[in-house]
């Protein structure tokens, strides 16, 4: 499962890596992948998060690893068919943001759901019985080198973890939440369902094609037009 996650930041040139894991089976990482130079890394680097304290606190332990540098954050169950590379080199244009990578789904109720408008997040709920969009905020995003200082300012969330749509909210805030979306399938595979429909997309397709779809910033309205409503749905 590790090696999607790796290959798509590879795929996107990054190159320095920091892999945080915790439980008791975390040293099987370090026996898999050694200094990362077989696959390509430059440098692979670890770290061991206690508990279930949450995406969040998991970042948190990468500020020593980012060292004052902007950083690209991907969830080690998310596969993808293309690559992000557009989106990448986009945010290192940019001075001082974020960016979310989205994608349109019809069970988009079962993931954090933003509404995008010209480029930007305008608005996110966690799990919303009744979604303003089909945008599902996957587990990849970019932060720049302000993150660390958000991260400290959370408080828990009521399962106790330090939350990373507070993060993202926090940028929202300040009208510097960018974001793209994935062209090509998207998916997680935290449970055996979607494990078992991620083996499936990627005996169908392959995953982490360089020469297949990739990202796209959304379009801002035309001026003088509305949206119009839908229906459907360099440090790591």
């Amino acid at each position: 499962m590790i090696f999607y996650p790796l290959q798509t930041l590879l795929n996107a040139g990054i190159r320095d890596v920091l892999l945080v894991t915790g439980g008791p089976h975390a040293g099987d990482f370090l026996r898999l992948l050694g200094d990362g130079r077989d696959f390509g890394l430059g440098r692979l680097n670890y770290t061991y998060q206690e508990g279930e304290g949450g995406i969040a606190a998991a970042l948190a332990l990468a500020e020593p690893f980012a060292d004052g540098e902007r950083i690209c954050v991907m969830l080690g169950d998310n596969l993808v068919e293309g690559n992000v590379a557009g989106a990448v080199e986009r945010f290192q244009r940019e001075r001082r943001a974020a960016r979310s990578l989205l994608k349109e789904l019809p069970d988009a109720e079962r993931l954090g759901v933003a509404a995008p408008r010209g480029g930007r997040v305008v608005s996110i709920e966690e799990k919303p019985p009744k979604p303003k969009s089909r945008y599902a905020v996957t587990g990849i995003y970019m932060y720049d080198e302000r993150v660390f200082d958000v991260v400290r300012t959370l408080e828990p969330s009521g399962r106790g973890e330090l939350e990373i749509t507070d993060v993202n909210s926090w940028y929202l805030a300040q009208g510097e939440l960018a974001c793209e979306l994935l062209d090509g399938w998207w998916t997680d595979a935290g449970t055996f369902d979607s494990l078992h429909r991620a083996g499936n997309l990627v005996a169908e397709t392959g995953a982490n094609r360089l020469d297949g779809p990739s990202t796209r910033e959304v379009a801002a309205p035309a001026p003088g037009r509305k949206p119009r409503p839908r229906t459907r749905r360099r440090r790591a």
